[in-house]
Formats: structure tokens, C-alpha cells, sequence
């Protein structure tokens, strides 16, 4: 009885059948040779790993069926995309948001804001009655008149060119609106005081024009001072500002463009009238808080007498 040794190579999933990995599969095969008369059958892989069987002369089929395999395609290389022929931006891009306009330099307020109500303060000025109207009743009137003309034709469109000889022109302006509507106001406080006879009518002109006068000069000054005037705000020459604005405070609720005109010292002139007192606005200069004090107390002095006076002649 002959025993027939089995040797084994590789491993069991090598042996079986099952494929590996990227290695070929695998068959297992059985090759029987004679020697000395003896049948030895020896289980052996083949060097290819692949299965052969015993036709009577050995080993074969196996490197055929190893070169049966189609080997694989050749995966094509990609093709090179085209050069863009666009250029290329070296600028670097920032991703913090855009400062506020009040804060970086803008195209500058326009003209005609400001004419307006140098006009309007004139006229208040001439309908004043006779006895309120100080000194030579037109001189006032037309030297406002002259520099609002000067001003306009040196610079009649944007304010945004800074010139010492338009900024002096400009708070001129103002300090002599200013300086008739202070005047006409001790006129009328001393008609009040003095008990002297006064018509119901003149009264109620008189304190209405003074009073109004008052809220476009002290707007006019507020808007010639603030941060050195409306050309140095145009350039953003100066950081920091003599009135907090509600939008200087919520610029996340704010259009970022938004800057202060004279539409918005005219409200704070108004409000700081009627309520005697900053409302939403508020002044961080020393100066600012003076000037408004003082507009306070004429809007006080003049609103308290021409009331009391009036209450006493209808009654």
C-alpha cells in the first residue's frame, strides 16, 4: 500500500479557488509523474498559480491559460486644459465689510440744501414787523444775500473742495443769520418786558419768524462746524465727531452710504427747540454742547414770553 504525500503551498484562500487582492485567480492542480515504479502524486502550485492537469506529459496548459488573461487597457492620460487668456488680478480682495460713509471720503453734499435755507432764513428776516428788526432793516438781509451769491458761484454743485477763503465765507454766512435772529429775539423780549402796545398779530409774527429763524441758523451752525464743515467731512479728515447720530450707533441698521447732511442738523436744531434738551442726538464736543445751551435758551426765552403775552391779550 503507497502512501501519497500531499504537500500545500501559499495559503487556504490561495488553495481554494478564491482570488486574493489583484493577484490572478487561482486554480489548484494535481500533476502525477513515475519514479522507480512508484505513483507519487503531489499537490503543487505551478509558478504562474494557475491549475494544470496531467495529460501523460507533465504540467501543461497552465502557462497558456495564464497568457489567456487579456492584459488590461491602457487608461488614456487626461488632456491638459487651455491657458485661460484671461488676466489674472493680483489685487487682494478683502472680506472685511466697507467702513461707513461718514468715515471714508465721499463725493460731498450738494449745494442747494444749504441756499435754501439761507433763503428761507431772509425771508423770515423781512417779515419780521418794524419794531423787531434790527438796525437798517435790509442791511442784514441783503449781506446774506451777497455771500450766499459769492458762495454759490465759487462752488455751486458738490462741496467737497476744501478752500479757506469758501470756509470763512460760509461761517460769515451763518454768524449773521445768526447774529440778526439773536438781535430781533432782545428786540421782542424788550417790547414783551417794557409792556409796550403790540398787536396780536405782530406778536404771533414776530415769535413765530424768530423762533423758526432760530431753528435754520443754529442748523446752519451745526452743519458749518461739525467735524470741521461739510468739505472736511467730505474728505474724512477728521475720525471723530462732535454729534452722535443714531446711524453712527446702529450701523448694522444703517445703508452704508448713509452720511449727515443738512436735512439731519436741521432736526437735531428742531428737536433741540421744542424739547429743550438733546433728544437722539447727542453732542460729544464741548463746544456742541454749548452752542446748543445757548439755542436752547432763546427757544425758551421766546417761546415762555410770547406765550404768556399772548395768553394776556386775548384774554
Amino acid at each position: 500500500m503507497h502512501i501519497l504525500p500531499t504537500v500545500q503551498f501559499g495559503n487556504a484562500a490561495s488553495l481554494d479557488g478564491e482570488p486574493s487582492g489583484s493577484q490572478l485567480p487561482r486554480e489548484p492542480f494535481r500533476c502525477s509523474h513515475s519514479s522507480r515504479g512508484s505513483t507519487q502524486r503531489v499537490g503543487r502550485l505551478c509558478e504562474h498559480a494557475a491549475g494544470c492537469v496531467n495529460d501523460g506529459a507533465g504540467c501543461v496548459g497552465a502557462r497558456a491559460k495564464v497568457n489567456s488573461v487579456p492584459a488590461p487597457s491602457p487608461v488614456p492620460a487626461p488632456s491638459p486644459e487651455p491657458a485661460s487668456t484671461e488676466p489674472v488680478s493680483t489685487e487682494l480682495v478683502s472680506t472685511e465689510p466697507a467702513a461707513p460713509a461718514w468715515q471714508r471720503r465721499t463725493q460731498g453734499e450738494h449745494r442747494w440744501p444749504q441756499a435754501l435755507a439761507v433763503v428761507a432764513a431772509i425771508g423770515l428776516q423781512l417779515a419780521l414787523p418794524d419794531p423787531m428788526a434790527p438796525g437798517q432793516r435790509y442791511l442784514l438781509p441783503v449781506l446774506e444775500l451777497v455771500l450766499l451769491i459769492v458762495l454759490v458761484a465759487a462752488n455751486p454743485f458738490r462741496l467737497n473742495r476744501e478752500s479757506t477763503l469758501l470756509r470763512a465765507s460760509g461761517l460769515l454766512l451763518t454768524g449773521l443769520i445768526g447774529l440778526s435772529n439773536g438781535w430781533s429775539a432782545v428786540l421782542l423780549v424788550d417790547e414783551l418786558v417794557r409792556g409796550r402796545p403790540i398787536t396780536p398779530g405782530d406778536l404771533l409774527t414776530a415769535g413765530a419768524a424768530i423762533w423758526l429763524t432760530n431753528v435754520l441758523a443754529f442748523a446752519l451752525v451745526y452743519w458749518e462746524l461739525d467735524r470741521g464743515g461739510p468739505a472736511a467731512r467730505a474728505a474724512a479728515a477728521r475720525d471723530y465727531p462732535d454729534f452722535l447720530f443714531v446711524q453712527m450707533q446702529s450701523p448694522e441698521l444703517t445703508d452704508p452710504d448713509w452720511e449727515p447732511t443738512l436735512v439731519d442738523y436741521l432736526y437735531l436744531s428742531f428737536t433741540n427747540s421744542t424739547a429743550f434738551s438733546p433728544t437722539d442726538v447727542m453732542p460729544l464736543s464741548r463746544w456742541a454742547k454749548m452752542i446748543m445751551m445757548v439755542q436752547s435758551a432763546v427757544a425758551l426765552v421766546v417761546v415762555v414770553l410770547v406765550v404768556a403775552r399772548a395768553v394776556n391779550v386775548l384774554s
